[in-house]
């Protein structure tokens, strides 16, 4: 079996992964900050080793400021939801996921206004069409970091230099390059830094988080969800703390202990090597593609910033039919269609069918990728 859908959740997981599960489970079951005895501490021990794992690959000094979340969808929407207010004025672009268009759709039935940046056909964004609407009424920009459906990588950092001069909030998407791209929250003055547990840092489903910066105080944000923290109990009052003014609830203690694994796994890796080795996969992936007849492939030119999430479809043939057909016939695993982000394919010329997705993650081997093309030669000849 050949997996090429690591932008939708990367597979399979490290071993150290599974393991650190299980152990979870086994050896510190207990409910973390919530009680004093032993498998209680145990769990809460893991959970903030996790933390400081996060904070060390963001380049973060407080790793009270890596709050938990179930993925990158909820860290959006508690940003989103918590923060803006009717008038408030936004700026997004156009290859945006729908986990940012969908709660600021939400939003600007309240009143707030939405300023969508059109990205060129390649899904690249005009930086001097960003300045020139960022003034001192925006209260946000929202950024996807890079593209779940071409894997363009968007200048974070110079975007970053250009909204500090404002008093807006950065907001900075990182789904897909969190454990790809190298991050500096500090650097790259992000404000608020979303990011997913199974993808690119190899951690299980149901993880995420939220990373605030350095100039984030905890009462900016409004938390969404309000309850029990195992603090301040004495309190009907929501604590202002961090991190607990965000998490509210249990939290899920066996999947953050197999994130901390995955996350240690990418640190030990390195980042850089990391994205050097799945760049240079992508470019052999869309020579390949771009060898084959009929096929377009979207996005940016195989030397520009990417990650390895390549969208191609095949002239004369559905995207379904080709998905489907990789998937009985060669056993190749990859995604099809919209991707969730709808905007990114009318971006792109590709809306309401969509792309055929292959999405390269750091087990992928140039040998895969052969078998692959092969596989998609064969189905077209057909």
């Amino acid at each position: 079996m050949i997996y090429l859908d690591h932008a939708a959740t990367s597979w399979p997981k490290p071993k150290s992964v599974l393991r650190a599960m299980v152990g979870f489970l086994e050896k510190a079951g207990g409910n973390p900050s919530r009680s004093g005895h032993r498998l209680s501490i145990a769990a809460g021990r893991i959970i903030y080793e996790t933390r400081e794992s996060i904070a060390k690959l963001f380049s973060v000094p407080d790793p009270l400021k890596v709050i938990f979340t179930t993925n990158a969808t909820a860290s959006l929407n508690l940003v989103i939801q918590g923060i803006l207010k009717p008038g408030d004025k936004v700026l997004t672009t156009s290859i945006e996921h729908n986990a940012v268009m969908r709660p600021l759709r939400k939003l600007e039935k309240a009143g707030i206004q939405i300023t969508v940046i059109a990205c060129r056909p390649d899904s690249s964004l005009d930086l001097s069409e960003l300045e020139r609407l960022l003034d001192a009424d925006t209260k946000m920009v929202i950024i996807n970091h890079a593209s779940n459906v071409t894997g363009i990588v968007l200048p974070i950092q110079t975007i970053g230099d250009m909204v500090r001069k404002t008093n807006a909030f950065f907001v900075v998407d990182a789904a897909q390059s969190a454990g790809t791209i190298p991050i500096d929250v500090q650097q790259m003055h992000i404000d608020f830094l979303t990011f997913s547990g199974h993808k690119g840092l190899l951690g299980p489903s149901g993880t995420g988080g939220l990373v605030l910066g350095n100039r984030i105080k905890a009462t900016d944000v409004s938390p969404i969800v309000l309850g029990g923290t195992g603090s301040k109990s004495e309190f009907e009052e929501q604590p202002e703390f961090l991190p607990d003014r965000f998490e509210s609830g249990t939290l899920n203690g066996p999947g953050i202990a197999g994130l901390g694994a995955g996350v240690e796994e990418v640190l030990q890796k390195q980042v850089s090597s990391i994205q050097a080795y799945e760049t240079s996969l992508a470019k052999i992936l869309i020579e390949g593609l771009c060898n084959i007849p009929g096929i377009q492939v979207y996005g940016p030119k195989p030397e520009e910033p990417r990650t390895g999430v390549v969208s191609f479809t095949v002239q004369g043939k559905k995207v379904s039919e080709i998905g489907y057909r990789l998937d009985e016939e060669f056993e190749v695993l990859c995604r099809v269609g919209l991707h969730c982000a709808p905007a990114a394919h009318r971006t792109i010329g590709t809306f309401p069918e969509g792309t055929v997705r292959w999405a390269i993650g750091m087990n992928t081997t140039p040998k895969v990728i052969a078998k692959a093309l092969f596989a998609l030669q064969r189905i077209i000849r057909k």
